[in-house]
């Protein structure tokens, strides 16, 4: 079982910056890719950036290519979302997600790819 806490959601007007922390649990954090999801209200899920375990290869999407940065600290078990130049339409809940094992290229888009997820936390954007 794999526990994925986030933390540092919040109220930002537009064009300001959060960063996001998902802490995970698990002796194998090193082995996972992580994903980073959100989901607006009447909306759904969809993928925002993704990291295979070695940190190599990232994924964005086209929505938030050059202002979003997803980091990883496999010593740390965590994963980071920093969020610059935000704009009202990035407003969700954003979620952490982890799959065990190895995931790359488009699949890493796609939610039921991932075997684990955090509760979400909220981020508010402004006009």
């Amino acid at each position: 079982q794999v526990q994925l806490v986030e933390s540092g959601g919040g109220l930002v007007q537009a064009g300001g910056s959060l960063g996001l922390s998902c802490a995970a649990s698990g002796r194998t954090f090193s082995t996972y890719t992580m994903g980073w999801f959100r989901q607006a209200p009447g909306k759904e899920r969809e993928f925002v950036t993704a990291i295979r375990y070695s940190g190599g290869a990232i994924y964005y999407a086209d929505s938030v290519k050059g202002r979003f940065t997803i980091s990883r600290d496999n010593a740390k078990n965590t994963v980071r979302l920093q969020m610059n130049s935000l704009k009202p339409e990035d407003t969700a809940v954003y979620y952490c997600a982890a799959r065990l094992f190895d995931l790359s290229g488009g699949r890493t888009r796609y939610p039921g790819e991932y075997d684990y997820w955090g509760q979400g936390t909220q981020v508010t954007v402004s006009s």
